[in-house]
């Protein structure tokens, strides 16, 4: 294919998208209720749970909450127990996903010629986008690609191996109508990341971030009749971190997935922002000349911890209200971790994130980005169509709000002492002194795999 002469050439558009949350939010005394239930008082616990009130999320979307059956067992439960609430309650989150997003693109479930799909918290055969494309009456030759070992970056994957398979139905005339799909239960790991705190004595905060999501796009090559689209997708940047292999992954183990996360990884994906983002806008150079600097743009950043974010700040130059729907994402839901994308941006065109725009100016172009294992690196160029957008939520905010940044999803922990000075509260935001001491104390000792 040529290379393009016009911005958009490629003819690929998102004409719907949506995500769903399942029915419980996790306060962060949940995970209190767990431990306390399961395993006795020890250094590692106490740190789990005192940084659990530091995360800055205020709730985490669950599929149950702490006296759901399946975190109540008397062993964590297995690979087998987890796929099993896996299909009975993370799959309808993704059949009302794919449903919503296909009704915003009015694309009939006949018109749907591919579905990708990608997940890091089941593994099963056939996959868990057989049951959703048959619930949704798909066609018995659509295509379907099921992605694993992508983790917190699988959305944007899902959606660069889309686009491709979009383009090639472009140089056969043929349109192509791609449901894009990510479903993620983690809550339910729980008890096994509780067991190997108890008996290893480390201090994994993966329990502290996580959540469950369904989300869904839909992705057209603009053969065909169509409607107006909600974003343009105009290119993509992937790449992967040499030799971090161990330093950020998901290993499979009797009871579920073991989360591994090294304190490198701030820094890591923080220093591989700036070149990333470089050979993003050096393959556009299309772009309108007020569209440069990574402040010209918004941001839609995964959100897998606060670190990530207040990084992306620091190596971007960006402000929280460049990325605001991905600190309002975080802060209600979590890091619900390849299904979190979506609902990122699904959040940025809401009339209330408008109105925290940098500036009070919200930006046409629109940089996604996200990290998974490997450590790998999706980056996309997104143009916004102002004239679709969503209504403001009814529980609109007046202002931005930023977590604390304790860096707890990488990189260290407080002394005990420091816990007894925080005391036993629930969740609070820190004042910037506070935060200042709070943090300068506590990064120091924390070893995560």
């Amino acid at each position: 294919m040529a290379v393009p002469t016009v911005l958009g050439e490629l003819g690929l558009s998102i004409l719907g998208l949506a995500a769903e949350y399942p029915p419980f939010s996790l306060k962060p005394d949940a995970i209190d209720t767990l431990a306390k239930r399961y395993h006795p008082d020890s250094p590692a616990m106490r740190k789990i749970i005192a940084i659990n009130r530091y995360t800055g999320i205020d709730t985490r979307s669950s599929i149950g909450d702490p006296e759901h059956p399946v975190v109540n067992q008397a062993a964590p439960p297995s690979i087998t127990d987890l796929h099993k609430v896996f299909m009975s309650d993370g799959v309808p989150l993704a059949i009302r996903a794919s449903r919503k997003a296909l009704a915003e693109a009015r694309v009939d479930s006949s018109q749907v010629t591919h579905v990708v799909s990608t997940t890091c918290t089941d593994s099963a055969n056939p996959g868990y986008d057989h049951y959703v494309a048959k619930e949704l009456g798909l066609g018995q030759g659509v295509e379907k690609v099921l992605l694993h070992g992508t983790g917190c970056s699988g959305g944007l994957a899902a959606l660069r191996t889309a686009a491709n398979l979009c383009l090639g139905h472009t140089m056969r005339g043929k349109p192509a109508r791609i449901l894009v799909l990510a479903l993620e239960v983690s809550t339910t790991m729980v008890r096994s990341e509780l067991e190997s705190i108890h008996a290893l004595q480390e201090t994994r905060i993966g329990i502290a971030l996580f959540s469950d999501c369904a989300s869904a796009v839909v992705l057209s090559n603009g053969l065909g009749d169509e409607k107006e689209p909600v974003y343009q997708l105009l290119g993509w940047e992937h790449r992967i971190i040499p030799d971090t292999e161990g330093d950020l992954g998901f290993d499979v183990d009797p009871v579920g997935w073991k989360v591994v996360l090294s304190p490198r990884v701030p820094k890591l994906t923080q220093s591989v922002l700036a070149p990333s983002y470089a050979a993003l806008i050096d393959s556009l150079p299309l772009l309108p000349a007020g569209y440069r600097a990574p402040a010209d743009f918004d941001w839609a950043m995964h959100p897998g911890g606060a670190t990530i974010l207040t990084g992306a700040e620091k190596a971007m130059g960006i402000t929280p209200e460049h990325m605001r729907a991905s600190y309002d994402t975080y802060i209600n839901h979590g890091n619900s971790s390849s299904a979190t994308i979506f609902s990122v941006l699904d959040r940025l065109r809401s009339k209330d994130m408008d109105a925290l725009a940098p500036e009070g100016r919200v930006r046409d172009f629109i940089v996604g980005c996200a990290f998974g294992p490997g450590i790998s690196v999706e980056m996309c160029m997104l143009k916004r169509n102002m004239t679709v957008g969503r209504a403001a939520l009814s529980s609109s905010i007046s202002g931005l709000q930023t977590p604390p940044e304790t860096e707890s999803e990488a990189s260290s922990v407080p002394s005990e002492d420091a816990f007894e000075t925080l005391g036993s509260s629930s969740t609070r935001r820190l004042e910037t002194g506070e935060q200042e001491a709070f943090i300068s104390e506590a990064m120091d000792s924390v070893e995560l795999d």
